[in-house]
C-alpha cells in the first residue's frame, strides 16, 4: 500500500516538474496563450451574461404583461373565469366588471356624477373583461389565440411589439456573440498549437533521451497536456476576474443615478445558480481550448 502511494507521489511530482519546466521553456509565449484565452473567455463571459439578463427581462416583462379580454355583451367574466384559468399558459385571471371598468372610465374623465353620466348614455356601455397574465413572454401569442377562440370572447388585445423587440435583439446579440466567440476560440487554439509547438521543439533532445530510456509517448507528452490545461484556468480566472471587476466599476458608476439608469447599464441581476455556474462554464471551456490546443500541437509530433 505504501509503496503504490509513493510510486503514485513520484509521478505526480515528475509531472508537476515536467509541467513547470515546460512553462519556463515557453517564455513570452506562455502569456500569448494565456491572454489570448483570457480576452476569449472575458468576452464569452460577458456575452453569456448579457443574454442572460436579457432572458431574465423577457421572463419579467412577460409575465407582467395582461392580455385584456373583452367579452360578448351579456356574458359574465366570473362565468369565463374558471374556463381562461384552466389554460395552460395562463398564471392568473382576473375580473373586471363593466360596472367597474365604466366607474374608472367616469373618474378618468373627470365626471362626478357618475348616475347621471349612466343616464345620458342610455346605461353603461361597455362589457366585462379578463385581465390574464401569461406564465412567459414566450407564451403570450399562444395565450391571446386560445383566448379568442373561446365562445363569448369578443376581443383579444395585448402589447407584444416590446416583447418581440427585445427578443429580436437577444436573437442578434446571440449570433454576433457566436460569430465572435468562434472566431476567437479558433485564434485562442491556435495560439495555444504554436505555443506548445515551440515548447516541444526546444525540448526535443530530452524528449529523444526519455524514448531511449524506455518512457512511452503518452507518458512524455502528458505534461504539454497539463501546460494547455494550465493555459484554460489561468484565462479563465483572469476573465472572471475582469468580468467582476467590470461589474464593481459599472455600479459604483451609477450610484445616485435614477432606476432607470442602473438597469441600463448594469442589467437585471443574475440569480445566485447563474452566478455559480458563469465561473464553472468559463472553466470548462477555457480547459477544453487548452486541452485542444495542446493536443493538436504534440499530436504532430507524437505520430512522427
Amino acid at each position: 500500500m505504501e509503496s503504490n502511494v509513493l510510486e503514485i507521489l513520484t509521478k505526480f511530482d515528475y509531472l508537476l516538474q515536467e509541467t513547470l519546466l515546460g512553462l519556463r521553456r515557453g517564455g513570452w509565449m506562455n502569456w500569448a496563450a494565456i491572454s489570448t484565452v483570457a480576452v476569449l473567455l472575458f468576452l464569452f463571459g460577458i456575452s453569456l451574461q448579457t443574454s442572460w439578463q436579457i432572458e431574465g427581462l423577457l421572463n419579467r416583462f412577460g409575465s407582467q404583461l395582461e392580455v385584456s379580454v373583452y367579452l360578448e355583451t351579456g356574458v359574465e367574466g366570473n362565468g369565463l373565469r374558471p374556463i381562461v384559468g384552466a389554460i395552460p399558459e395562463a398564471a392568473m385571471v382576473r375580473v373586471v366588471s363593466k360596472e367597474e371598468a365604466w366607474a374608472n372610465l367616469v373618474a378618468e374623465l373627470g365626471i362626478s356624477d357618475l348616475r347621471a353620466a349612466t343616464q345620458q348614455l342610455n346605461g353603461n356601455p361597455l362589457v366585462d373583461e379578463l385581465k390574464v397574465k401569461a406564465r412567459s413572454s414566450k407564451e403570450l401569442p399562444v395565450l391571446a389565440k386560445k383566448l379568442q377562440q373561446l365562445q363569448g370572447v369578443d376581443e383579444v388585445q395585448y402589447v407584444d411589439e416590446a416583447v418581440q423587440q427585445i427578443t429580436q435583439l437577444n436573437r442578434g446579440l446571440s449570433r454576433i456573440g457566436l460569430l465572435v466567440t468562434t472566431m476567437l476560440t479558433l485564434t485562442a487554439i491556435a495560439v495555444i498549437t504554436t505555443t506548445i509547438r515551440l515548447i516541444v521543439m526546444a525540448r526535443r533532445r530530452e524528449i529523444e533521451i526519455a524514448q531511449l530510456v524506455g518512457a512511452t509517448l503518452d507518458w512524455i507528452y502528458l505534461p504539454f497536456i497539463f501546460q494547455g490545461i494550465l493555459f484554460g484556468l489561468t484565462g479563465a480566472t483572469i476573465a472572471w476576474l475582469l468580468i467582476q471587476m467590470l461589474q464593481g466599476f459599472l455600479s459604483r458608476l451609477v450610484v445616485g443615478q435614477p432606476d432607470f439608469i442602473k438597469f441600463l447599464v448594469t442589467g437585471l441581476p443574475l440569480d445566485a445558480m447563474r452566478m455559480l455556474l458563469l465561473p464553472l462554464i468559463l472553466i470548462g471551456f477555457g480547459v477544453s481550448v487548452g486541452v485542444l490546443g495542446s493536443l493538436l500541437a504534440v499530436r504532430r509530433f507524437a505520430v512522427k
